[in-house]
């Protein structure tokens, strides 16, 4: 099926959730934000949060600085 990721176009396989489509992009799951359609979906609902046709996520690094 067909997403966006941070604007760009990507195909991933039916049933595919938060966890699985970071470790598709080779994204670490610590210290990783998403967002799917501008709502923030928390670390603990990443396992069972399914992906669908059209879904616009928006994927942050957080960054430690002083």
């Amino acid at each position: 099926m067909k997403i966006q990721v941070n604007e760009q176009a990507l195909e991933v396989s039916d049933n595919t959730n938060i966890e699985q489509l970071l470790l598709q992009l080779d994204k670490p799951l610590v210290g990783s934000a998403v967002a799917v359609n501008q709502e923030v979906i928390t670390r603990s609902q990443w396992e069972s949060f399914i992906i669908s046709e059209g879904d616009n996520i928006s994927l942050f690094q957080a960054i430690a600085g002083g």
